[in-house]
């Protein structure tokens, strides 16, 4: 699909829907990420649970969350997405609520698990909802694109304020950290409540039965699960090859904060006007190379500078400029591969759709991370598993869909 050129000077109003799920992003990840970015220490020691349980209670909310996103959208197609929106944030009050409670191992892991799958239901309903209303948008003369771009700038502010507002109620305590994540998603609650349409104009409700096995045979959508799930392998850099290489220039990790607020500022503050230009440009199928693109020369960015052995502040230039580079490669990447979606899916199942891109992608993740954490951890040169990295978004763009 080809983008058309849109008069930029008059940019076509979001819907009042549209401005809902949008602001619904950025309240979700206020919540979320109010919490989840202190977890992992109150589960190491106010819990006492030792590194190894952390890791596989951090791992179990991970797929309790992407791994049934797919469960999640299906639902939405066949109950519509308010009933769904609305039991996923009520799952998710509990969840909070019993977190902050919990003292032993078997009932932080139902809490866990349970935060998990009610993103699993909330977010690839609103998602997909998201994805069709920018369709809608795009048909009235609008840009598909930058309603998805609003979308991630939106979840981008809510995961900065987010941990700001933890921080500051941990001073409290872990318990007043989780019951303000819950106070937050009761808000989201009321307000859906309030305001979230009882049946959507042109949104169809399918049965259950049958969405999967076509799922299984579109290889054209199965493709991209596959370039988009080596895009987040390669965001995912950020937590597992980005801190060793920080590390490694520094002799600590204190300069990851100030390259992961580089990466957030710039979402916050180019998103938009990348989307808009490249909109206005390029196709779909393009704005993903360019993406990929970036994100691989980002990976080389490290690579090549490694054999010089660089530290201290010069030791950081190349680190800096890989995030620079995946952080505007993800501008491209994200907000199209969500577009996109609606011209691969069947009829009714968008939301289906939507959750297999989260679960496919993810299990591709959950499987790369382990070979990547093999090659760093593999005595290998020190360019090789950059190197190896870089590859892995540039063959990617074979797998692109064509038409």
């Amino acid at each position: 699909m080809t983008s058309t050129s849109v008069d930029l000077r008059k940019p076509v109003p979001l819907s009042p829907l549209l401005r809902l799920l949008i602001v619904t992003q950025l309240a979700f990840n206020i919540g979320f990420f109010a919490v989840l970015p202190f977890l992992s220490e109150h589960l190491g020691q106010a819990v006492g649970m030792a590194g190894w349980l952390v890791g596989f209670v951090l791992g179990l909310r991970t797929f309790s969350q992407q791994g049934l996103f797919v469960v999640g959208g299906a639902l939405a197609d066949r109950y519509g997405i308010r009933p769904v929106v609305l039991a996923g944030c009520v799952l998710r009050i509990a969840a909070f609520g019993w977190l902050g409670y919990a003292e032993r191992t078997g009932a932080v892991i139902g809490a866990v698990l349970l935060i998990g799958f009610a993103a699993a239901l909330f977010s690839p309903a609103v998602e997909s909802e998201v994805a069709r209303q920018a369709v809608i948008h795009e048909e009235a003369g609008g840009q598909r694109t930058r309603v998805l771009a609003l979308f991630t700038v939106a979840g981008q502010v809510g995961a900065f304020v987010g941990p700001l507002l933890g921080a500051l109620l941990l001073s409290v305590d872990f318990r007043t950290v989780c019951l303000a994540g819950a106070g937050v998603f009761v808000l989201v609650l009321a307000g859906h409540a309030w305001m979230l349409p009882q049946h959507i104009p042109g949104r169809q409700r399918v049965r259950l039965e049958g969405g999967l096995g076509v799922l299984v045979r579109n290889r054209r959508f199965l493709a991209l699960c596959c370039a988009y799930g080596a895009y987040l392998l390669a965001y995912n850099q950020l937590y597992l090859a980005l801190p060793d290489e920080v590390e490694r220039a520094t002799g600590s990790q204190s300069a990851l904060a100030w390259l992961f607020a580089l990466s957030s500022l710039l979402v916050v503050t180019a998103q938009l006007p990348v989307t808009r230009w490249v909109g206005s440009q390029l196709s779909l199928r393009r704005s993903m190379v360019a993406g990929l693109l970036l994100i691989g020369a980002g990976f080389a960015v490290v690579a090549v500078s490694r054999p010089a052995d660089w530290t201290g502040t010069a030791g950081l230039l190349p680190s800096a400029g890989f995030v620079v580079l995946l952080t505007f490669g993800q501008m491209l990447v994200a907000p199209v591969a969500r577009a996109w979606v609606p011209d691969l899916a069947e009829e009714g199942r968008l939301g289906l759709y939507t959750g297999a891109l989260s679960s496919v992608s993810g299990l591709i993740v959950l499987i790369g991370s382990s070979v990547t954490g093999s090659l760093l951890d593999g005595g290998l040169p020190a360019a090789v598993p950059w190197l190896v990295l870089a590859v892995v978004p540039v063959a990617a763009i074979g797998l692109l869909p064509r038409r």
